[in-house]
């Protein structure tokens, strides 16, 4: 078994580094991150003819084998099927993601983006994120925020549920996405299968311009943030906010069948009938 480890908040990540350390007991372990922050890059690959991606190799304690990667951890996944790192992988496991990756936060986060890419190469791809106490906005969480983050807690999670995975590895490959309350391990309350919310505990509530200074012509784009959320209880952020693990499997996208024909399609069809 080949795991590669991956992230989007770069090589440094102390999240990354214990997940890396968890995942040594299931087989080989590969880490292949980012040089950088690259949260909110989704499956992004990068214009690949301008960033001429570079990788370099690094130094993590307890790994054989690490590389950062001048780009998103999308591509790091591409690298790893297109034999960058030596023999295929049989598993992606991306994280840990400071911040809650559910509701909304699902279609940005490079976390999951990692995943997702993991899967369109035929291999699953876990995704394991941990809400961070007091302060987390749109699935990130803030440097400041992040102190006594209970790693380790995120790594146990994502440690057993990779077992069982391993065990009996799904035909058809998957995408799961793991997200874990920050208390220690013996204050989860337990699991559960969770639906997609529409909303992230904490969500961007604005963005207004304001002039830079000497720079005509140019802005600062000032955010605000609103009020945490108390969120369905039966969705992944309510379940996280309920103190247990939510797990999430997610589907690939694909068309919607449509019974009618939309105003779009008619407008077409007209155009082309002339």
């Amino acid at each position: 078994m080949r795991i590669l480890l991956t992230n989007d908040d770069g090589i440094d990540s102390v999240g990354l580094h214990v997940l890396a350390r968890a995942m040594r007991r299931h087989g080989d372990v590969v880490v292949a991150a980012p040089d950088r922050e690259f949260s909110g890059a989704g499956a992004a690959l990068g214009a690949l003819h301008l960033m001429q991606p570079e990788v370099h190799q690094c130094t993590i304690e307890g790994i054989d084998e690490a590389w950062s990667v001048t780009g998103p951890p999308a591509l790091c996944v591409m690298f790893s099927r297109l034999g960058a790192f030596g023999a295929p992988f049989d598993l992606i496991v991306s994280g840990i993601n400071p911040g809650a990756n559910v509701g909304r936060s699902v279609y940005h986060s490079g976390t999951i983006g990692a995943a997702l890419t993991a899967r369109n190469g035929g291999i699953s791809g876990v995704a394991v994120s941990q809400a961070v106490t007091g302060f987390g906005v749109e699935g990130q969480g803030w440097d400041e925020m992040l102190i006594g983050q209970k790693w380790e807690t995120a790594a146990a999670v994502a440690d057993a549920f990779v077992e069982g995975l391993v065990a009996d590895m799904p035909a058809d490959p998957v995408v799961v996405n793991l997200n874990v309350p920050n208390v220690e391990i013996d204050q989860i309350k337990g699991w559960r299968r969770a639906t997609v919310g529409m909303e992230p505990p904490r969500k961007m509530a604005g963005a207004v311009l304001e002039p830079k200074q000497g720079h005509a012509g140019t802005f600062h784009v000032r955010m605000s943030w609103g009020d945490a959320l108390a969120l369905p209880t039966h969705t992944d952020g309510g379940i996280v906010e309920a103190n247990e693990v939510a797990i999430t499997y997610l589907s690939r996208i694909e068309h919607c069948e449509r019974d009618d024909m939309g105003l779009g399609e008619a407008s077409l069809h007209r155009m082309l009938s002339r």
